[in-house]
């Protein structure tokens, strides 16, 4: 027979901490509490296993459980000497959930089950305090009618307003026994009315619907959105809890509250929490009436003028921490602790690992390490990475007021405010004008580099998590929001409107990269600090870890960022992002419209020193560290105008006919780019193009050299390779410019020349493709369009219903499709590794930033990861966990 209820209670309990995924996080630790003799009220934990049969079959449950359920209140019966619906003596009980994973808020909780018409009375009698036997039963009768019988709170709350209005009460505890009796007859009234039938007084009755209740809000839209929110599984499924009430409504000497071992804001190590007189737990939660803090310090520290915990029940107070100090040493972490007491006696309801900010869970980790009590490595594994990014950018002010426009997706962290623009460059032009400015576009494309550098923030209507926009605002370290649909960009009329707001340009938005919302005016920020915990947590991380981790960065400031954020080089220096400024996109735009190969290399030859001075200063900033420069890759007609506007003002400053540009931007019009002409096929059909490209990366790789001391060793990737053949000619034109360069410095560079693996095809040929290629880089933004079919920037309309249909399990842009793409990746690494065993392989797709799919490169054993300047933190502590086998500690 399967055991379907656990229970706990008297210094034991049929459970225990290891339970967890059986019993749920609050079951787990309501048996372990009990195993170490803590005051907790007894009880009995259904497994998880019935909610999962509960689904599957038609929401039912197994047969054998209502009798496991009735030696269990049996069970609590005895060492509360009570029964459960017995008149005279009952049992009343609390029903709540507890999944594996916390979910605070989240689900259903009854508390005072098992009080009716007749049981209120006996509990009046025995407490001999009918107030509070009736303020209980009111109590039991709102949040059941809430949360079983599907009634809205407010119903209640109207009824009880109303009573208070008339009496002149201005608190819930200035009402009397009558008062609630009185009340009672009313909402009893109320609910008959609602349902058509009586409240139910049959306390079994009572217990089954809030038990159904419970597993039922395991689907509920709050509970579904809370899990997708943070990647837990539905198939886990909620345990129910049932617990002998013990009650903090019982007059002055009784009280409830919540405490943390820590402060969860800050990391502090202080008893940190509030606490009710007379209360029950919703009314600390409710905001009805005002907690009080549970140490005098804090109550000094908020001013307050009512009594705190510590002073007006010391003795409570100091059992309370003395158990606090029991329970963060035995869990090894900084607990969330819920309690109650009644008449004098605490008792202990939960406790978890609290939630707490990055930074606070830097500095508990790195102080519980230092006090000893957990080990350097599991200091590392405590850690979230993605957490770190609220450390590494601009954050809205928490008590900020927020004024909602509309929400998108949060694609790139940190927060900005700005006059809204509708061009890149408007963009530009207020940034030299000293005005701080949001970018809005309905999407982004490479040409709006320059307008997206300047602007404190973008955002558009289009586009998913790795889109061109989310891409390079992640890499620029700029917020982004993108995909934000509910607004209507009218480029014509210079407005954006949404919801029957409409901004015209110049007026201020704030953006939150980390969240999705867009909010109208400037709201107050918070500037990121790193603190001493940070560099501490860090350097353990980089002591353990196996892969390196380089940036991907172009630009001086994304090189200087990406240092000081411990990269170990650049893994992808994109070239066509330095032809975009001023000059040099007239030179682009002049080889692209050239007529000959003579009149490509008279415009290739202007651009060569510019392309020489960018790496020169790649190569300095990163001085002694290697750096992989990508030969052009994306579509020639990127580089073109588009509108007749910006043909006209093109054609006239490279003195052409504006007929000329557009039979150009006509040749070149593709109906599929990105599976077009582009990467290694732009060198092959313009080999002049890698020419001027190599010869700028060696005598940059001369003078850099010269300047620090310290010998470059440049590492050249071709894109998009599919053949060994295509390889071989490009690595022709590049070892022979690097000869050229050698015979007129007279300085022989050391480099190495690799491609980038982003096709199907290119897995499969690996082995023949590593007979030249001396590295592979995995281009998984790519790599996963080709492999999957699915392209980034159109995706967003389809993919949310995949996920939320299990077909896939992620958003394979922000996490690797370890099945598809992670094989594709592990075919090419053995193939490349049979041919070529010293072959160095990294990662240079957005992907290199996810702290899940660095877990797996690790799995995969690549030597690298890379990733945009402000994610290399997150990279450096996953690739740290990845080395130790850990997952990001539950708190839970």
């Amino acid at each position: 027979m399967t055991k379907w209820v656990y229970t706990f209670g008297d210094g034991k309990a049929e459970g225990e901490a290891g339970m967890r995924n059986l019993l749920g996080g609050k079951g787990a630790n309501l048996a372990e509490m009990s195993n170490l003799g803590l005051p907790v009220p007894p009880g009995f934990t259904i497994t998880t296993e019935v909610c999962t049969y509960f689904y599957d079959h038609g929401q039912s449950y197994p047969q054998d459980l209502k009798d496991q359920v009735t030696e269990a209140l049996s069970f609590v019966g005895r060492l509360t000497g009570r029964t459960f619906g017995d008149r005279d003596n009952p049992l009343l009980v609390s029903v709540r959930s507890g999944a594996r994973a916390s979910m605070p808020g989240m689900m259903d909780t009854v508390l005072n089950l098992g009080l009716n018409d007749v049981t209120v009375e006996a509990l009046a009698r025995s407490s001999g305090d009918p107030r509070f036997a009736y303020d209980s039963y009111r109590r039991f009768i709102t949040m059941y009618s809430n949360v079983v019988l599907g009634i809205e709170h407010h119903h209640f709350e109207q009824v009880l307003d109303e009573h208070k209005d008339r009496k002149g009460y201005s608190l819930d505890t200035d009402l009397s026994a009558d008062d609630w009796k009185a009340l009672i007859g009313r909402y009893k009234t109320l609910v008959e009315k609602e349902l058509g039938k009586p409240f139910p007084q049959d306390p079994q009755e009572q217990l089954w619907g809030a038990v159904g209740a419970v597993f039922g809000s395991w689907m509920n839209n709050r509970a579904i959105k809370y899990r997708e929110l943070h990647n837990i599984p539905a198939s886990w499924g909620t345990a129910v809890n049932v617990q002998a009430m013990v009650f903090g409504n019982m007059g002055e000497t009784s009280a409830t509250g919540v405490a943390f071992t820590r402060n969860p804001s800050t990391g502090e190590k202080e008893l940190y929490g509030e606490f009710l007189i007379n209360a029950q737990g919703e009314d600390v939660v409710a905001g009805i009436r005002t907690p009080q803090d549970i140490t005098e310090k804090a109550r000094i520290a908020s001013g307050s003028d009512k009594p705190s915990m510590e002073a007006a029940m010391p003795e409570v107070y100091a059992e309370l921490v003395r158990i606090y100090g029991i329970l963060e040493k035995h869990y090894r972490d900084m607990q969330d602790m819920e309690f109650t007491v009644e008449r004098g006696k605490l008792w202990m309801l939960q406790t978890r690992n609290g939630k707490r900010t990055a930074k606070a869970a830097l500095r508990i980790a790195v102080e519980l390490a230092n006090e000893g009590v957990i080990t350097q490595e599991e200091a590392v594994n405590r850690i979230d990475p993605a957490s770190l990014d609220q450390l590494l950018h601009p954050t809205i002010d928490p008590n900020a007021e927020r004024r909602i426009l509309a929400t998108g997706l949060p694609a790139s962290p940190g927060a900005a405010s700005g006059e809204v623009v509708f061009s890149s460059d408007e963009a530009e032009a207020a940034k030299k004008a000293g005005r701080k400015v949001i970018l809005v576009r309905v999407e982004t494309s490479p040409e709006d580099i320059h307008g997206m550098h300047a602007a404190e923030g973008i955002l558009t209507t289009r586009g998913g998590m790795t889109s061109h926009a989310a891409v390079v605002a992640r890499g620029m370290g700029k917020p982004c929001v993108s995909g934000a649909g509910a607004i209507r960009v009218d480029y014509a009329a210079q407005t954006m409107s949404v919801g029957g707001v409409t901004l015209a340009k110049g007026e201020t938005i704030t953006i939150d990269g980390s969240t999705g919302q867009v909010l109208q005016g400037s709201v107050k920020m918070l500037e990121p600090e790193l603190s001493g915990e940070f560099a501490t947590l860090m350097g353990w991380a980089d002591r353990v870890r196996r892969m390196k981790v380089r940036a991907n960065a172009e630009t001086p400031l994304d090189a200087k960022t990406a240092r000081n954020f411990g990269a170990e080089g650049i893994g992808l220096c994109r070239t066509e992002h330095m032809f975009f400024d001023g000059d040099r996109i007239i030179s682009v735009r002049e080889m692209i419209l050239a007529d000959d190969e003579a009149g490509r290399r008279a415009a290739l030859s202007k651009l060569l020193p510019m392309q020489r001075a960018d790496f020169v200063e790649l190569f300095t900033i990163m001085s002694g560290l290697p750096v992989t420069i990508r030969l052009l890759d994306p579509p020639l007609h990127e580089f073109l105008p588009h509108t007749e506007d910006e043909i006209a003002e093109v054609a006239s400053s490279l003195n052409m006919s504006p007929d000329k540009l557009r039979r150009r931007n006509a040749e070149l019009h593709e109906v599929n780019p990105m599976l077009g002409f582009r990467g290694v096929r732009l060198a092959i059909a313009y080999p002049e193009i890698a020419e001027m490209q190599a010869r700028a990366i060696f005598e940059a790789a001369v003078e850099a050299g010269k300047a620090t001391g310290q010998p470059v060793v440049p590492e050249i990737m071709i894109p998009l390779v599919m053949t060994k053949a295509e390889f071989d000619l490009v690595n022709d034109v590049i070892v022979s410019m690097a000869e050229a360069v050698a015979a007129e410095t007279g300085v022989t560079v050391e480099y190495q020349v690799g491609t980038m693996i982003e096709l199907p095809r290119a897995v499969l040929k690996a082995g023949e493709i590593a007979e030249s290629a001396e590295f592979f880089s995995y281009g998984t933004n790519d790599l996963t369009q080709t492999a999957l079919g699915i392209s980034r920037d159109d995706a967003g309309s389809f993919l949310g219903s995949y996920t939320a249909k299990g077909i896939l399990a992620t958003d394979p842009f922000v996490t690797i499709d370890q099945d598809g793409v992670g094989e594709l990746m592990r075919i090419a690494t053995e193939r490349g590794r049979q041919v070529r065993k010293d072959i160095k392989l990294g990662i240079c797709g957005e992907h290199g930033g996810d702290p899940q799919s660095v877990r797996f490169c690790e799995t995969v054993g690549l030597d690298y990861v890379s990733c945009s300047p402000y994610r290399v933190p997150i990279a450096r502590l996953a690739a740290a966990q990845a080395a130790l086998g850990g997952n990001v500690a539950s708190q839970a």
